[in-house]
């Protein structure tokens, strides 16, 4: 993996990268992690299945729920469909090249993101549609909804496919700050509109017809006097929560703002380079040190924070019935509970880092690891 220098800086924990040392890379963190505190476990859980998808080498691959099936792949080309519920493997394929980006699926087209910043879409069977060449690496999962594929490029260009037919739609370029993360922030595509999480700390709604924006909000404003003090790059994947959409920026802010017209509900002074989760009354965000916070969507008051995790590089928190849940770089998962912020259940998927993006599927979370665990986790 090659990047311009000028758009990489020196590792800072494990967020900005100069040649091979990566945010994905699962070196340590650079501050001293947190060691894990013994407590009474009061949540039982259990690993419903476990599948084996292969390596993410340096890359933040994602699974992805649709349909009823998990659709998950790996740097080699793996590429599955799993059933969501009990783990069956209903198909494995190789794409044919490196892969660099997680999967997008609305249920009927698969997509991913191939090396050289080829866009690969597959059927529901896993047979290839098509495949189509974006300006640059992808590094993000392809978002596939409303009949079409979205991409960000790593300079900045976003694209829309026709899901059928690989048609490109639709192409907008944003601008690029001098010094960004290298990082896999994501889209979200809702009836009429996608809404991206991009460099320099903006949010943005685009018009799916035709990429035009409807707005764009700042919630990273770029400050200090060197370009490294200035990275401010929005993180993760926007979350609906009502009529708001919630997300969060790396040296930013966290908060809601009204979908359709961007106005500002209510911001905090934040940094995260994951995203946000939500239930509907709070969202939960983990900050770069570690510590995770609930804020009410209402107002963004703080309802509890816990910072027993300091330093162990936190994925976005997913909810699952009573608890937050969180992994960290040595493979634990950790459930928080949604009262009150405590510790109430552990489980490791493996020793590797957990990558920053569960997703929850019926009563299971699912997470998978650098090493390639694809891990499904229940309550009882």
């Amino acid at each position: 993996m090659r990047v311009k220098t000028m758009r990489a800086v020196a590792c800072a924990g494990a967020l900005l990268i100069l040649g091979g040392c990566s945010l994905f890379s699962g070196k340590k963190p650079s501050n001293p992690p947190a060691p894990l505190v013994e407590f009474t476990q009061s949540l039982k859980v259990q690993p419903v299945w476990k599948q084996s998808i292969g390596s993410a080498s340096i890359f933040a691959f994602s699974p992805v729920v649709a349909g009823g099936s998990v659709y998950a792949a790996a740097a080699d080309g793996t590429l599955a469909r799993i059933d969501a519920a009990n783990g069956s493997v209903a198909w494995r394929i190789n794409a044919g090249m490196h892969l660099t980006g997680g999967a997008g699926s609305d249920g009927s087209t698969v997509a991913v993101a191939g090396e050289k910043g080829i866009v690969l879409a597959f059927d529901a069977q896993g047979k290839k549609r098509w495949q189509a060449q974006a300006s640059s690496e992808i590094l993000s999962a392809p978002a596939v909804g409303q009949g079409l594929v979205i991409v960000r490029s790593q300079d900045n260009r976003i694209a829309a496919y026709d899901a059928e037919t690989g048609e490109r739609r639709w192409t907008v370029l944003r601008t690029l700050p001098p010094l960004t993360l290298r990082s896999a922030p994501g889209i979200l595509i809702v009836p009429q509109a996608s809404f991206l999480s991009l460099p320099g700390g903006r949010l943005s709604a685009l018009n799916l017809t035709n990429g035009g924006p409807w707005w764009e909000m700042a919630i990273g404003d770029p400050r200090g006097t060197t370009e490294l003090e200035r990275v401010a790059d929005a993180s993760g994947t926007p979350v609906i929560v009502g009529r708001d959409v919630c997300a969060v920026a790396y040296q930013g802010r966290v908060g809601c703002f009204d979908a359709g017209s961007g106005a500002a509900h209510w911001v905090k002074p934040f940094s995260s380079d994951v995203g946000v989760g939500s239930d509907g009354h709070n969202v939960y965000a983990a900050d770069e040190h570690g510590a995770v916070s609930a804020f009410t969507v209402e107002n963004g008051a703080v309802v509890w924070q816990n910072k027993k995790l300091a330093n162990r590089v936190l994925t976005t928190p997913a909810v699952l019935d009573k608890a937050i849940v969180v992994g960290d770089f040595e493979g634990y998962i950790h459930f928080l509970s949604r009262e009150d912020g405590a510790l109430i259940a552990r489980i490791r998927a493996d020793s590797s880092p957990v990558l920053p993006n569960p997703v929850v599927a019926g009563s299971n979370v699912i997470f998978q690891t650098k090493a390639g665990t694809l891990i499904a986790i229940a309550t009882e």
